[in-house]
């Protein structure tokens, strides 16, 4: 676990100075090949219209449209945690022209809870680029009792089995970690799993839960307003007014770790040359300053990672989670 940790932190800075090398550099666009692409590419959305996954494909489909010379159009096809739309491209044909914006949750985390996925995130398919980094937050209300985790720990030792934190849904990441916090402190918490963060948040402000495990883009308005407290955050390597943010390892949850990212797949089976090809347009995409803004208004990181260091990403991400799920105890269906 603290070998994930380290592995994520020299991730993350050699993910910023790729990026500002590549700030620095003129950007240029990727030599067409001979046969492609010479038709429209689909990006799967896994999750509904309006969601984060929905909005970085969005943001990454629009640039790529741009330097391809090609509509590429963006799909929801949501089920199931995002197994579904996952699932459909992992049986599409492998030509480049079907992609997935997969995330943390949905590779390295669902195959561990779910029976079935419906596919093997390392055989079935081919990783172009990781899109962006972001840790997890852990917020209560500013007017609550609970200035630190250790506060909010505290009175979880007091009153055991009443002290709650929500999450977005069951199984999520945020769920994972509420269980190993939980477990790494030897309280019991109380999770209360909600469908998305918005009514969480609603709840959290409302004083019906007591903490919100969430994303930094969910969290960010109300903290800005200054109406939530971030407790703890699961990486070091927030950014805006995450930057300073105390991190779990700090609380003394050591060996906990997470990081949220989003990414791009092709099913396993597209040529070499053309995930080459696609790698490099996504690599030239996340070197507009737009994009960048973008990306960090929503309290990640962009990242942009060659097809083999996502891989290698993708591996160490599934291992890891294998090993949480199972220490926290967390299954479905």
């Amino acid at each position: 676990m603290k070998q994930h940790a380290l592995h994520a932190c020299k991730a993350a800075a050699a993910a910023m100075a790729g990026l500002l090398l590549g700030a620095a550099a003129h950007a240029q666009a990727p030599a067409p090949l001979a046969d492609f692409p010479k038709q429209a590419i689909t990006v799967v959305s896994p999750f509904p219209p309006g969601g984060g996954n929905d909005g970085v494909a969005r943001l990454i489909a629009q640039e790529l449209g741009t330097i391809t010379g090609q509509s590429v159009v963006v799909e929801n096809r949501s089920g199931a945690g995002g197994n579904v739309g996952t699932a459909q491209v992992s049986r599409a044909k492998p030509d480049g022209y079907t992609l997935v914006m997969s995330q943390t949750s949905v590779m390295a985390v669902n195959p561990r809870l779910y029976k079935n996925v419906g596919f093997d995130p390392l055989k079935d398919f081919a990783p172009i680029s990781q899109i962006t980094s972001a840790p997890l937050v852990l917020v209560a209300r500013t007017e609550s009792p609970y200035k630190s985790l250790n506060d909010y720990l505290a009175a979880a030792r007091k009153q055991p089995g009443t002290i709650t934190y929500a999450t977005p849904g069951n199984g999520t990441m945020s769920h994972l970690m509420g269980a190993l916090v939980s477990q790494k402190a030897g309280v019991k918490l109380v999770h209360v799993p909600y469908r998305g963060a918005a009514p969480a948040i609603t709840d959290l402000m409302g004083g019906t839960v007591d903490m919100l495990i969430t994303s930094p883009a969910s969290a960010e308005p109300m903290v800005a307003a200054g109406k939530l407290r971030i407790l703890a955050m699961s990486h070091g390597d927030g950014v805006g007014i995450f930057k300073e943010a105390p991190t779990l390892q700090q609380a003394g949850m050591e060996g906990i770790t997470a990081d949220d990212w989003y990414g791009l797949f092709a099913p396993a089976g597209t040529p070499s040359e053309r995930i080459a090809y696609l790698a490099q347009a996504v690599d030239q995409a996340m070197k507009s300053p737009a994009v960048i803004a973008k990306i960090n208004s929503g309290g990640s990181r962009p990242v942009g990672s060659p097809p083999a260091a996502f891989k290698t990403r993708l591996q160490q991400d599934t291992a890891y989670w294998a090993e949480m799920v199972k220490t926290a105890g967390v299954s479905l269906d």
